[in-house]
């Protein structure tokens, strides 16, 4: 590849030998070009494609290094060498300080290391060239990466910075430059905060590469502090002498508080912000490995919040999830802080009283929290209340790890909820048993109803005077492959409990309803079948669109149905009460108040629903002794009712004759109860019902 020279300068002769030095190279070829002013030297140069410029620093329109100031501006990346008399080569050792690549001397043109300098200062150039590229690249890399780099000499002191070293250090380059890095790169430890050995200073006393990950913090210029993961390592020269070091950090602050996050959420629950199962657990252990050494006694406390499932249904999960974060709250003032207080799902919660001295002490613990949970809730314009049922198992009597004192709390707890609610019980080992049988219950019941072994049998209604049927009421019964009948006293409270009373009273309806019009269809007249209705039903925020939608698919007559529910259930809200009741009223749908006499409604409240039928409760008719006071007074008290509200009386459990001859004497029109007949299957009703009773 041919290199093209330019020489400026007014000499013929100086011109002449440098030509034909240039071309007897035996290094070349060199094309060769001229000018004899600066002036056509610089127009020249504006052109390109020269390699190299051959400046005679006198020329007609320039004298000095002035002419090499212009021409280097013009060409700063091209080698420039001076053509120097004797008494001007000063000039050329000045030039050559100002970026001049050398001086040919005059009268020496014609020697053989002419072109030889020359095509050493070209390729020089062209090397620097190719380096400067490199560096460019290297520089632009290191300032586009999100890794701060930091380098030190021999001596510790910093000889670079890239901009992500300048943000995380709060130092800019040159001011960093040349300061020792202890000053730059401030590293202490991230849980104390105590002084960290800088891995850079490590490197250069070892010449291994050196790293510390997470555990650190950096300090910056204005105290601001960050947790940074880095590496160090030596810099070795072409002999492999250590000359420096370098170090790449990052900022993982984020990544640091995002796994502290994760940790938190793993071991705590999402809405209450309390401790989980899991870190629950791990608290449970801990408490137990302390009280081996301490011979302490930790209690936990089994909570289930009473009724909130009814809460639940009917005001919705928004003000559900509020009144659980303001249980967390009153649970949380009701304890020590080195007690722990869990979410364990739904509407449970645990609490850990970690430094118990005597099992009788978490009795106070409990009271305390019963007394807490009394107060009322305000959410969302509500006044909530409820209570809380509590079972406590204590170390070591009722277990020697975790998942053992809360499996034995949690069936303490059972038998607190059994025993009325809003109280607490110890756990007893007798109890297990019953535990047992209560799980098989429900994971029977779950069975059940994709099994279909839920059947109805029906008790007959009889008018008193005539003893004709009335109508039915339908009752579940549970027909169990092995365990045979069961009745719902067995069963009904533990799906309550376990949410499948709603499944489960939809079934009822249904094939009440399907029922009826299955004897309609086999001739009989149209019968009148009551159905029960629990709380956790008429609460629920679709039951009425659900009872629509199975009145339209079975093709019942609603004026068919009689829908029965307890004084309580109706006065848990009365305005929403009076509300649904009046929808179904308008559909033909009679209703039913069951066990009439046992709540603790206002009579006024009373006569604002639709109601047609008053169902004496059957505990007031056993009290009956068949004198014309006493025992019955309540019972002619709600007969007396019932006929001055204009609605009928059925009084239940009617079990001899005495209590028949009351209860006609006194005029109550209807009972039903086994003196008349037990409850008995479809079949059995419907040959009932043909024959007329």
């Amino acid at each position: 590849m041919s290199n093209r020279i330019l020489i400026i300068s007014p000499d013929p002769d100086d011109v002449q030998t440098l030509r034909q030095a240039l071309g007897a190279a035996s290094d070349g070829p060199f094309v060769v070009e001229d000018a004899s002013t600066l002036a056509d030297g610089l127009q020249r140069i504006e052109q390109s494609g020269i390699d190299a410029i051959l400046l005679d620093l006198t020329l007609p329109d320039s004298l000095g290094l002035a002419g090499f100031e212009q021409v280097h501006a013009v060409a700063p990346h091209t080698p420039i060498m001076t053509l120097c008399a004797l008494e001007q080569e000063a000039d050329g050792r000045e030039a050559v300080q100002r970026g001049a690549q050398g001086w040919l001397s005059k009268g020496y043109f014609d020697n053989n290391l002419v072109p030889q300098s020359l095509r050493n200062v070209i390729e020089r150039m062209r090397v620097e060239q190719k380096l400067y590229a490199v560096q460019a690249r290297a520089e632009i890399t290191l300032n586009s990466i999100g890794d701060a780099v930091i380098s030190v000499d021999m001596h510790g002191r910093v000889d670079y910075l890239n901009i992500a070293a300048e943000v995380m250090t709060g130092w800019e380059r040159d001011e960093a430059k040349g300061r020792p890095i202890s000053d730059v790169l401030v590293i202490v430890d991230g849980d104390d905060g105590g002084p960290v050995v800088n891995p850079v200073e490590a490197v250069l006393q070892a010449g291994q590469v050196e790293s510390l990950a997470g555990e650190v913090v950096l300090v910056d210029r204005h105290g601001k502090r960050r947790r940074i993961e880095d590496s160090a390592a030596p810099i070795f020269d072409w002999d492999g002498q250590l000359v420096g070091a370098v170090m790449v950090f990052r900022d993982i602050s984020d990544a640091v508080a995002l796994s502290a996050k994760m940790k938190h959420l793993a071991q705590h629950d999402f809405l209450t912000n309390l401790p989980n199962r899991v870190l629950l657990n791990d608290r449970i252990t801990q408490a137990i490995a302390s009280a081996r050494r301490s011979n302490t006694c930790p209690a936990l406390l089994f909570l289930d919040l009473d009724k909130f499932k009814h809460i639940n249904d009917s005001l919705g999960h928004a003000v559900g999830d509020d009144l659980l974060q303001a249980v967390a709250g009153r649970l949380l003032g009701c304890v020590r802080s080195s007690d722990t207080v869990s979410r364990h799902g739904g509407d449970e919660f645990v609490v850990l009283l970690a430094d118990e001295r005597r099992p009788q002490d978490a009795a106070l613990a409990a009271e305390k929290i019963l007394i807490a949970m009394s107060t009322p809730f305000l959410i969302d314009g509500h006044q909530l209340h409820t209570s809380t049922s509590i079972g406590i198992s204590v170390f070591p009597l009722d277990g020697v790890d975790a998942e053992a004192l809360i499996k034995n709390a949690d069936t303490a707890m059972y038998y607190a909820k059994e025993r009325g609610r809003n109280a607490y019980q110890f756990f007893r080992h007798d109890m297990n048993a019953r535990a047992v049988e209560r799980q098989l219950i429900e994971s029977s019941l779950r069975l059940a109803l994709e099994r279909s072994e839920f059947v109805l049998h029906y008790q007959p209604k009889l008018d008193l005077e005539n003893r004709t049927i009335t109508g039915v009421e339908a009752l579940l019964r549970w027909k169990h492959p092995e365990w045979g009948l069961v009745l719902p006293d067995r069963f009904i409270h533990i799906a309550e409990e376990c949410g499948l009373v709603i499944p489960l009273g939809r079934w009822v309806l249904r094939e009440a309803c399907a029922q009826a019009v299955r004897w309609r269809e086999s001739g009989l007249a149209p019968v009148s079948i009551a159905v029960n209705v629990s709380a956790m039903e008429f609460r629920h925020r679709d039951f009425f669109d659900h009872a629509l939608a199975i009145f339209e698919a079975t093709g019942v007559d609603p004026a068919w149905l009689q829908l029965e529910l307890t004084e309580s259930v109706l006065m848990r809200d009365v305005a929403a009460s009076s509300g649904l009741l009046a929808k179904f009223k308008a559909m033909g749908v009679q209703i039913a108040v069951d066990d009439f006499g046992t709540g603790y409604s206002s009579l006024s409240y009373l006569n604002e629903f639709p109601i047609d039928v008053l169902k004496i409760d059957q505990s007031f008719v056993r009290a009956i002794d068949g004198n014309a006071g006493g025992n019955g007074a309540i019972v002619s008290a709600v007969i007396g009712m019932g006929r001055s509200l204009r609605q009928r009386v059925i009084a239940e459990g009617i079990e001899n004759a005495a209590q028949l001859d009351f209860l006609k004497w006194h005029g109550c029109a209807e009972g039903q109860g086994y003196f008349f007949s037990k409850p008995v299957d479809a079949d059995q009703m419907r040959a009932m019902l043909h024959a007329g009773g």
